[in-house]
């Protein structure tokens, strides 16, 4: 029988590896579905995806270069442990999204079914990477900040800039997919805001 920790305990460094692969993991087999069915996601994953459709450059290098930026803002605002395991995490997803797309191959696959189980997949993963304090880089540096310095609730404001960034894409992307996006978007953000609140989880 596996032991639990006290309330509050620290995470030890395999704990937070392990997040880290099993949460980057899981947003990558989102990324598929979505990738497969022609949705988008928000954040700078949604605009990967979007770089991606527009362009046919691959997923992993665009997502990897666009969260670039983003480490300055994670250093001034949320300290060194936090950039360091979201800049593994940038590096992991960026590796496995590309992998992933080689490993799983979908016959048939419903938009609706990709929507939704997509976006509880990514946001079941995000959770885990917020849980041992780290994030996909870019908007999640920001609603990670504003929830711990604004008392902002992360998945309410990232659920708010992730249907900003899919309603945006009305250009590149049939309206259908748009309005798939948006449900995935919510599916995405409803596992963040009932499972990620303060105080719920004492993992540190």
């Amino acid at each position: 029988m596996i032991e639990s920790k006290p309330a509050g305990s620290p995470h030890s460094a395999f704990e937070d590896a392990q997040a880290l692969i099993t949460g980057t993991a899981f947003v990558a087999l989102g990324v598929a579905l979505y990738a497969q069915a022609g949705l988008l996601t928000g954040g700078t994953a949604g605009i990967a995806l979007l770089v991606h459709y527009a362009s046919g450059w691959p997923f992993g290098a665009v997502f990897f270069v666009l969260n670039l930026p983003f480490v300055w803002l994670a250093v001034r605002t949320l300290g060194w442990p936090f950039t360091l395991k979201t800049l593994a995490a940038v590096a992991f997803l960026s590796l496995l999204a590309e992998a992933t797309r080689q490993w799983v191959r979908f016959a048939q696959l419903q938009p609706v079914y990709a929507a939704v189980i997509g976006g509880g997949l990514m946001g079941a993963g995000l959770l885990m990477l917020f849980r041992h304090k780290a994030s996909l880089g870019g908007v999640n540096v920001l609603v990670l900040y504003l929830q711990q310095h604004r008392g902002l609730r992360a998945g309410k404001v990232q659920m708010a800039i992730d249907c900003a960034i899919v309603l945006a894409s009305f250009a590149l992307v049939p309206v259908e997919k748009i309005a798939l996006s948006v449900l995935g978007a919510v599916a995405l953000n409803l596992v963040l805001a009932i499972n990620h609140k303060p105080g719920r989880y004492m993992g540190v």
